[in-house]
């Protein structure tokens, strides 16, 4: 199976980081759920799509909107680029007609970063992503990446974005004492630099999401959701399913996070067991509509 891991390695080279600038504008975590405890809109990470949106990237888009997704992340394919083989503003008036619009993208920050930022910045998104920094030996490697954030994080405030990093469990793993993900956060500024906390890797690293919430406030804006299936030890780390089918209790983990400051609600799956892609999308998608936070 192609994994993540493997992916995000050959994406980029050195550090994978991520950009994005700006203020998000007329956004807070209380408008995204309504007076019921529905979420009013969730996003969906197209790399969940990623065996079948190559082959027909606004076909397959044209589907997810049917299914009631409003948001899309998108990630960087190696041929179509994140507007998948049309320009920014093309991307964006198809998502347009569809009902739907990208609110973040991850990318390869080692690459045009900056036309990314600016092109990014033009069509409206918030978010420019850094899906991948790698364990290190060290933790003043860690304290390193923290200042290249913040360096990418001044390049997307200028743009008109903001930049932010997606967590895997690497970053929950002690080196020389301390968590990289603590020093990461303590070492970035909050107005440069927001997370988007991995549900799924926060578990599969053994810590509990909602203490990250609480113990940093209004820094995770963004979240994948990805379920776990129940009864596998954390070792085994590629154990993606069916949100609402595993172990995680999103219900609690998400209002947790809204009182904290969690803007963006984005289902992610990197594992299928006897569906497809698009039938789980389907069916996650299903689980978003009725869960109350």
């Amino acid at each position: 199976m192609y994994q993540r891991r493997d992916f995000l390695k050959t994406m980029s080279t050195g550090i994978a980081l991520t950009a994005v600038t700006g203020k998000l504008l007329g956004c807070n975590s209380s408008s995204l759920v309504d007076t019921t405890g529905n979420i009013k809109e969730y996003g969906l990470q197209l790399y969940t799509l990623r065996d079948v949106m190559p082959k027909d990237p606004k076909g397959i888009l044209k589907q997810v909107a049917a299914m009631g997704y409003k948001q899309i992340e998108s990630y960087p394919h190696d041929k179509m680029g994140i507007f998948w083989g049309m320009t920014n503003n093309e991307f964006k008036k198809y998502l347009d007609d569809l009902g739907m619009k990208i609110v973040s993208s991850h990318c390869n920050t080692e690459k045009d970063f900056d036309r990314t930022a600016n092109e990014a910045a033009a069509i409206g998104m918030k978010y420019l992503l850094s899906p991948w920094v790698g364990p290190k030996k060290n933790i003043d490697e860690f304290k390193k990446i923290a200042e290249k954030f913040n360096q990418l994080g001044t390049i997307c405030k200028k743009a008109g974005i903001k930049f932010a990093y997606h967590n895997h469990d690497y970053s929950f793993k002690l080196v020389e004492g301390k968590l990289p993900q603590d020093v990461m956060m303590q070492n970035t500024d909050a107005a440069l630099v927001d997370y988007e906390m991995d549900i799924y890797w926060v578990v599969t690293a053994g810590e509990d999401p909602i203490k990250w919430f609480e113990k940093y406030p209004d820094r995770f804006r963004l979240s994948h959701i990805k379920d776990r299936k129940k009864n596998v030890p954390l070792s085994d780390k590629d154990a993606s399913c069916i949100v609402g089918q595993g172990q995680i209790d999103f219900a609690k983990i998400l209002k947790a996070g809204q009182k904290n400051g969690l803007q963006y609600y984005i289902i992610e799956q990197e594992r299928y067991d006897n569906t497809t892609s698009l039938q789980a999308v389907k069916e996650n998608a299903e689980y978003l509509k009725k869960l109350k936070i």
